[in-house]
């Protein structure tokens, strides 16, 4: 039909067709977005193909995003979670490398082929490269061929099916660690003390080191009747009441150090407001909250931040971050000036700047055609998925160089996402699917068996070891799966099952060493 050969028209007929096949669920179990793959395989067969240009666009907008959000939790993760995670992926790629080597001895298959069937079984173009230099024979892009359809769809197919297997309820899972995640920054509330301690008597606050001490922030006082915003130098008196606000358990330490708590709550002094201020002023982003010395310079006290919906006790060393919404109590008159530093504007935070993202892939891209020779003639290069994702991981947990913001706002990067994902699919979808049926008939079922088994062995071990050894949190596992087998569409599957980014931070993790370990292993497979 001609309309098809538009690829522009068959491009969304095939995600419109996706999401609707995504949408069927199965004793619980659906594809979700990876359905577009299995609809676009569908179509390639029918000789019906998206372009690669379109599908290279696709596949960076997703690994920048992927990499953007990743990024500020990758290195808290390689702290805790590094040693397990590279140990993982060795006996991922080991084990692949080893399933290769035995089916190429016991079917008597070539070493051209072997290699490049485990290239395809991974999913990975660097490592099919890295096979056809080592072999020097076209034979590795036949077992490439072969290989990769079921590379795609296996992975997908176990990752999906993983948590079923495993009875794991991920919806549960994500309920108890953003419950956890809460945990690590308490609920801020507020208390009123009357002063009753003998020994703070005619002490000032910074002498008493109140927010040292308890973790609390003082933010008013009643002296004699006369409502005050506390300054370090304030003196207390007995009978003094003052408000704090912080933690339950910093509120707690208040008590003890000041006196008994009264429901008697001092009130504000005239012409003093609380105004909820957000900082879109991005020459404050990383710069500490004490540096701005708001109490010196404008009579103003910050008793609360909100960050990514958590409330954080402020302190002096508190690193600002881009869309802080800071609670801030101070005269009327200073009120707009605080505002203007801060910034204070909703539109900036939830629109999107393209200058670092047009700037970052073009770095990412940059960075991907190194080439680091490892000597004897090994070479490595991260690749065009590599260096994207890799550059935005970095960006990212930067967060800022100069005026630039390496950050993207959360309905901005959900959409680029989303529309790089359903792009790339769509293309790697068609792309398999166009020979699938002609290699099957001309290959004959062994070599795809043989395929299939370098995709799920490997996985079958890695989740045997992750489970009883390391004992790994599945989000993690998932993660840690799909990149050491270097699956962007099984990373797909993962972000689309989850509301956390774990499985995406394991997969940053783990990415890289995989594409190194990978191009080794096929290294030394085409000499064996």
């Amino acid at each position: 039909m001609e309309l098809f050969q538009n690829s522009y028209f068959s491009l969304f007929v095939i995600v419109a067709l996706g999401y609707m096949l995504g949408s069927i669920k199965i004793k619980g179990v659906s594809l979700d977005v990876s359905a577009v793959i299995f609809i676009a395989l569908l179509f390639g067969h029918f000789g019906i193909v998206i372009p690669s240009d379109l599908q290279n666009f696709g596949m960076i907008l997703f690994i920048f995003t992927i990499g953007i959000q990743a990024g500020p939790g990758f290195l808290d993760s390689f702290k805790s979670k590094g040693r397990q995670l590279a140990i993982l992926t060795m006996i991922l790629i080991g084990s692949a490398g080893l399933v290769s080597y035995l089916c190429g001895w016991f079917f008597d298959i070539d070493a051209a082929t072997v290699t490049g069937l485990l290239a395809g079984a991974l999913t990975s173009t660097p490592g099919l490269a890295a096979a056809i230099e080592a072999t020097g024979s076209s034979l590795s892009s036949i077992g490439y061929g072969i290989a990769y359809p079921f590379g795609v769809i296996g992975v997908i197919l176990f990752v999906k099916l993983l948590p079923k297997l495993m009875r794991v309820n991920i919806t549960e899972l994500d309920n108890k660690i953003e419950s956890e995640q809460v945990d690590q920054y308490p609920a801020i509330s507020f208390r009123s003390f009357v002063v009753t301690n003998s020994t703070v008597f005619g002490r000032s606050i910074a002498d008493l080191k109140i927010r040292t001490m308890t973790g609390a922030n003082v933010s008013r006082l009643l002296h004699n009747g006369d409502a005050l915003i506390p300054k370090p130098t304030a003196i207390l008196h007995e009978g003094d009441i003052i408000k704090a606000v912080g933690t339950f358990d910093a509120l707690d330490r208040v008590g003890m150090l000041l006196g008994e708590s009264t429901d008697f709550e001092p009130p504000l002094k005239e012409g003093v407001e609380i105004e909820q201020i957000l900082l879109t002023n991005t020459k404050l982003v990383n710069e500490t909250l004490g540096s701005l010395n708001l109490l010196g310079n404008y009579g103003a006290t910050a008793t609360r931040v909100r960050r990514s919906g958590i409330e954080i006790t402020p302190s002096a060393d508190l690193k600002l971050k881009f869309g802080d919404k800071l609670t801030i109590t101070c005269p009327k008159e200073e009120l707009k000036q605080i505002a203007r530093i801060f910034g204070n504007d909703d539109k900036a935070v939830s629109s999107t700047n393209f200058f670092p993202i047009a700037a970052g892939i073009v770095l990412g891209v940059l960075f991907g055609k190194i080439n680091i020779a490892l000597g004897n003639g090994l070479s490595f290069s991260p690749g065009l998925t590599g260096g994207v994702l890799l550059v935005a991981i970095t960006l990212s947990g930067i967060g800022k160089t100069g005026p630039i913001m390496w950050t993207m706002s959360g309905s901005s990067n959900t959409l680029l996402r989303q529309l790089g994902l359903i792009m790339f699919l769509a293309g790697v979808g068609t792309s398999a699917g166009q020979h699938i049926v002609a290699t099957f008939q001309q290959h004959g079922i062994t070599l795809f068996l043989v395929g299939g088994a370098i995709t799920l062995i490997p996985m079958l071990i890695a989740t045997l070891i992750a489970h009883f050894v390391f004992k790994m949190n599945i989000l993690y596992l998932l993660g840690a799966l799909t990149g050491g087998m270097t699956s962007t569409p099984g990373l797909a599957a993962c972000d689309s099952m989850t509301r956390t980014n774990m499985p995406t931070v394991a997969y940053a993790t783990v990415y890289p060493i995989a594409l190194v370990l990978l191009i080794v292993v096929i290294q030394i497979l085409a000499y064996v």
